[in-house]
Order: C-alpha cells, then structure tokens, then sequence
C-alpha cells in the first residue's frame, strides 16, 4: 500500500512539474533587440510594467540591429524591436516578419571631444559635419557592426561622397561593438562617432566628450517593432509576442514609454 502511495505521489509531483514547466515556457517570449535600447535602460523600465499586466517574462537578446534581424531570420526570437525600417520592412517583404509598426522614436547625434578639432559645431547639418571631419581628417569611430547606427553612418557618408569607409585610413576606425563600448573607445582616442541620444544620456564616461551637432531633420531615429511569420516559424511564441506588441502600441503603453526618462531627459517619443 505504502509503495503505491509513493508511486501516486511520485507521478502525481512529476506531472505538476511537466505541466507547470510547460506554462512557464510558454508564458516567455524572446525578444530580439537593439543595444541601443538596452544601453538606455529601457529594457529595466519598460518590461516589469509589462510583466506586471500580463505575467508572460521577456528575455532580451540586445545586439545590433542587423544581427537581431539575422538571429530572428533563424528562429532564435519570438519578436523583434530595431531601428533601420529598410531592412525591417524587406524583412517582412521576404516572408520572415508578417507585419511592422513603428513603436518609436528620438534622434541620433554627432558626438566629439569638447575642443572639437574639425569644427562640426559650425556645421549647418550632418552632411556639412561630414565633409569637415573628412577634410580635417578627424579620428572617426564607426560601429562597424551592421548596426542601425552603423547603417545611419554609412549613408551619411554615401550622401557626402567624399569618403568610403571601406578604405582603411588612419583615421576612420572600427570598433565592432555596441554603442557604449563604442563610445567608452571615442572617449578614450578624442574620437568622434554617431551616437543615438538615448545611449549617450546614459551613459557615464562623458569625460571631455560632448554633443557636437543635432539635426533633427536628417537624423530621426525610428524604432519599430515586427511580428514575426507564423506559418514560417511554427514553434514560436506567437501570442506571447503579440501581447508584447500591442501592450507597447496600447495607450497605457504608448504612454508608459514616453515616461521613460534619464537625468529629467524623455528618451523617446512616440509616433
């Protein structure tokens, strides 16, 4: 009698544990990101107001927007948050997403040491600031990492078309990392580099660097958000994912983002 008791038990304990790991598993979601928005904070902020509405828990996967998109193409994420709306819209166009909203936004930056070698300062846009880094050749520090930042980049550099950054020169670097790695090396070589806003007022080890040139008409930073193809990747957590999805776009949680703030500073707008 006792031995079949234990063996109740035993089956009884190994079911609740199948069943509840199941639950669990199916109440995460992967979300494929950029470092951008986890250098930010974002991530910290945002997701506990999510997981307090919905209990589903999201683990974030903070790359550059190309690679997120290169993980998401192979399965390895139930959602994907970028900025480079190009790349997100072929992404759909080529089967791998089944729709794109745009969640977001702020502005990249121009960011250098304070004496400002090349004088970008005077520059009257980021294609002027450009050409004079060229002229004075300036350390310039490149993500280099098929970033959205790292694409922004080189299409400034396309539009001024005094310079291709696939010419090794003493002064064009890469550092072929995220953007506060990328930032803690301007600092250290008086580089200047492409920053989002969001990164930089987060980030610590300003040092002698400085916000150099704005330009708000020519360096908008979108973010978008991009359900991925069910019928293409069956195992995914799907209605996780659109839960995510429609908890940012909602008021609550249009709202929310647009509360999210840095040393008294918004980080990002909504559309």
């Amino acid at each position: 009698m006792k031995k079949y008791l234990y063996f109740v038990f035993f089956m009884a304990t190994l079911l609740y544990i199948i069943f509840t790991s199941t639950d669990d598993e199916q109440d995460n979601i992967i979300l494929q990101a950029t470092t951008s928005t986890d250098n930010s904070g974002f991530f910290s902020y945002i997701l506990p107001l999510f997981e307090q509405d919905t209990s589903i828990r999201v683990d974030v996967v903070a790359v550059g927007t190309g690679q997120a998109i290169k993980n998401a193409k192979n399965g390895d994420g139930d959602l994907l948050l970028v900025h480079e709306k190009e790349l997100e819209e072929q992404f759909v166009a080529d089967g791998y997403g089944s729709k794109r909203f745009d969640l977001m936004f702020n502005d990249f930056i121009l960011i250098g040491p304070v004496d400002d070698p090349a004088n970008v300062g005077d520059a009257d846009n980021i294609y002027k600031a450009f050409e004079k880094i060229y002229e004075k050749r300036a350390r310039f520090l490149s993500r280099g990492d098929n970033s959205g930042t790292h694409i922004k980049e080189l299409k400034i550099w396309n539009e001024v078309e005094v310079y291709n950054p696939s010419i090794d020169q003493e002064w064009y670097f890469e550092s072929g990392s995220g953007m506060g790695a990328t930032l803690n090396m301007s600092v250290q070589d008086s580089a200047y580099t492409l920053c989002d806003r969001s990164t930089w007022i987060s980030f610590k080890n300003k040092s002698n660097h400085t916000i150099l040139l704005a330009d708000r008409i020519n360096l908008i930073n979108n973010y978008g958000i991009v359900l991925l193809n069910e019928e293409k990747y069956p195992k995914l957590n799907h209605n996780g994912a659109k839960k995510l999805a429609e908890w940012l776009l909602s008021k609550k949680g249009q709202k929310a983002i647009e509360g999210f703030k840095v040393n008294n500073q918004q980080m990002f707008f909504t559309q």
